[in-house]
């Protein structure tokens, strides 16, 4: 299984229990040993790259590297990156604990790039943007450096004020816009937790919609009106991405992996499976096939 890392784990000279910030450049040669494969973090990452090529693969996205490609992970997020040439730029880990401590009257799904696992998890920032960017980022990990009197709650309001920054970004270069209604922010939050707990048992829209306390029809404006998505694609889309991981990362049998994922026959499995990734689960794994 692919490990989970924690911010504890995390060159512990700078690393505190629910936040990490460092030069990407340190971050990477400090830790090349617990991040030089595909992992998975507990935390919310974001790095901006200001310099360097290569790629970011994403749960099975692929990404370019290049100055000014910035990313953001939610927990529980596969990825890994490949580099051509030397990359620099910033890092910096948080927990939900930490930011929810600072801001008891809004949380991080407020923010375009973490409010769903179906909006991209990158931004390319034009040349305009990026040393402004770029400098927010390094305020954030010279306050980290620091000891002072109330250093954290800097940083969260450092990271606040960044993260308003890139949401602007966001929305203005991406296809994806804010979103507006509080009421629909919240179902939308409330249906991936609830795919999250239950998607390996129950994949029916009406399943979900029931947990919400509202009707299926309802539910399924919201999600068309907000991610441009059916609920039950939502649904679709949160198993077929476990089936990845399993198939990639694990060397568990298709058929328990079909039957961990609740389905009784590994026939519909790899039938549903081919139909949203134009691929069966054994030549899936042939392509993405994990060294022993």
């Amino acid at each position: 299984m692919l490990p989970i890392l924690s911010i504890k784990q995390f060159d512990t000279k700078i690393s505190e229990g629910d936040f990490y910030s460092n030069h990407l450049e340190k971050h990477l040669v400090r830790n090349k040993n617990i991040i030089h494969k595909a992992h998975k973090h507990d935390f919310f990452l974001c790095v901006l790259f200001t310099s360097g090529t290569g790629s970011h693969n994403i749960d099975f996205n692929v990404y370019d590297i290049k100055a000014g490609s910035l990313f953001f992970l939610k927990p529980g997020q596969t990825h890994s990156w490949e580099f051509t040439s030397q990359p620099k730029g910033f890092i910096f880990f948080h927990t939900e604990d930490f930011y929810d401590c600072h801001f008891s009257n809004h949380n991080l799904s407020q923010y375009p790039f973490y409010f769903s696992h179906t909006n991209p998890p990158f931004l390319n920032v034009k040349q305009a943007a990026l040393a402004d960017i770029s400098q927010q980022f390094k305020a954030i990990n010279t306050e980290h450096g620091k000891e002072g009197a109330f250093k954290n709650q800097k940083i969260a309001s450092l990271i606040t004020a960044l993260y308003i920054d890139i949401s602007r970004l966001y929305t203005d270069y991406s296809e994806f816009k804010m979103v507006s209604s509080v009421t629909a922010l919240d179902i939308i939050e409330k249906l991936e937790q609830s795919i999250e707990r239950y998607y390996r048992t129950h994949k029916s829209a009406s399943f979900y919609a029931s947990k919400l306390n509202i009707s299926p029809k309802h539910l399924n404006r919201v999600t068309r009106a907000t991610i441009n998505k059916t609920t039950t694609e939502v649904i679709a889309e949160r198993v077929i991405l476990e089936a990845k991981r399993l198939i990639v990362h694990t060397f568990s049998s298709l058929n328990d992996i079909a039957i961990s994922l609740g389905f009784e026959d590994y026939a519909y499995f790899s039938k549903v499976f081919k139909q949203k990734t134009n691929s069966t689960p054994i030549d899936f794994r042939k392509r993405h096939q994990i060294p022993s």
